[in-house]
């Protein structure tokens, strides 16, 4: 399967006869609206990943016009395309906060959009929600983060792992920030457990040939693999893992497979099967509030060929819980809104409870180890209110509310 076009995307949201990525795509409702931006790569490296999120937004923003939209006024999506190119990622944020003035961003996919992106709102003081899984460490006020962190994640799938394999790991990880702190925190919870990382490699986001990596595992005989490698690119180690018969001998666990929406469906089920992964949602998730999400999603977006990931769903979540709380405030005031968020409500979400942690502005929520097997992961534990709790080591909000900044947390 390819990655999702702009073409497939304009179809499927209506949106054929916009002209120009130049300008913004504006879903206008009427003149005195609230205006949420959406900043998801569209089209670029890592549209298969963008497209989902930013139709589920779309869903999101419908639902709530259609209850009668807020304080009053509709809902209008202002939704621009950085085409997963950092120097229109710095362009629309600044265009968003000073010319459409829009009352809160949900977008960046990639832990260098987002830091492109933060300090420019956190700098025009337009709330922005980070919807996405990433490395852990931002410490601001003006974000709130709903993705997990390795804290979540990393800190579940390696015990299990290393109960079900063994306790010698080998590490491939992509070559930047993400990777390498993600790794940090896979040494940390192998050592944790009594275990030992043999070795670690970085590879650029470009790379797609494994051949003398997979000849380095082999001789160093790991009992499982931990793969923190990104995009279609990297998805070449797991073919070229598969081919080389190395499979059925020794296990692979990731910490991004599964999280972008497709990846699992361009693997074949002979490559992906038994893959593992950890994230706050998979589609498999059996709760009613997941369900009657997942027959929405099929009902606006019957022709979709994604799958609905922790990425994508949490994107949802991101909308609903910042117009839960316009409605419990009254306002769009993002000081405002921030007492509701941090109150310690609960949401019943898709992907089961979530709530605000007051310190670090992050999500407490459930998280799931699942399996991949004939392109479906299949969920096989679940670790209910999962605090981000790598960030609370270095992030108080309540302590030092004015904090901007992206932590690098040494291990």
């Amino acid at each position: 399967m390819t990655s999702l076009s702009r073409r497939t995307f304009l179809r499927s949201t209506g949106m054929a006869g916009v002209a120009t990525l130049a300008s913004p795509l504006i879903a206008r409702a009427q003149s005195d609206t609230i205006k949420i931006g959406g900043l998801h790569d569209l089209s670029g490296a890592l549209d298969s990943v963008g497209v989902p999120m930013n139709q589920v937004f779309q869903l999101a923003i419908k639902e709530i016009n259609e209850a009668g939209g807020l304080l009053g006024r509709q809902v209008e999506a202002v939704i621009y395309d950085p085409q997963s190119n950092m120097s229109l990622y710095s362009q629309y944020a600044t265009q968003m906060a000073l010319k459409d003035r829009v009352d809160v961003v949900m977008g960046g996919i990639t832990s260098a959009s987002r830091e492109t992106i933060r300090p420019i709102f956190h700098r025009y003081d337009t709330f922005y929600f980070y919807n996405t899984q990433y490395e852990g460490g931002v410490c601001d006020r003006n974000e709130i983060t709903l993705g997990t962190t390795p804290a979540q994640t990393v800190a579940r799938l390696i015990p299990y792992s290393m109960n079900l394999y063994g306790k010698k790991v080998y590490t491939i990880a992509a070559d930047y920030n993400y990777g390498h702190i993600t790794s940090a925190w896979v040494k940390r919870y192998v050592e944790e457990n009594g275990g030992e990382v043999v070795e670690t490699e970085f590879f650029p986001l470009d790379v797609s040939q494994f051949g003398s990596t997979i000849s380095k595992i082999q001789s160093a005989k790991p009992d499982f693999v931990l793969s923190a490698l990104v995009g279609t690119s990297h998805l070449g180690f797991y073919r070229q893992w598969a081919a080389s018969g190395m499979k059925s001998e020794i296990p692979v666990m990731s910490t991004v497979l599964g999280a972008g929406g497709s990846d699992q469906l361009i693997l074949t089920a002979e490559e992906g099967n038994g893959i593992m992964a950890s994230f706050g949602y998979f589609e498999g998730i059996d709760n009613p509030t997941n369900k009657a999400f997942l027959d929405k999603v099929a009902a606006e977006y019957p022709d979709k060929d994604w799958v609905m990931s922790e990425i994508s769903e949490v994107t949802y979540e991101g909308v609903r819980m910042w117009a839960d709380a316009v409605a419990e405030a009254g306002s769009t005031d993002r000081d405002a809104l921030l007492e509701v968020l941090t109150s310690g409500k609960t949401y019943d979400m898709p992907a089961g409870s979530v709530k605000i942690d007051p310190k670090t502005q992050h999500a407490i929520r459930d998280v799931y180890i699942a399996e991949l097997q004939d392109q479906v992961f299949e969920i096989k534990e679940s670790y209910p209110d999962s605090p981000p709790a790598d960030t609370q080591m270095v992030c108080d909000l309540i302590a030092n509310p004015d904090s901007n900044q992206h932590f690098e947390i040494s291990l």
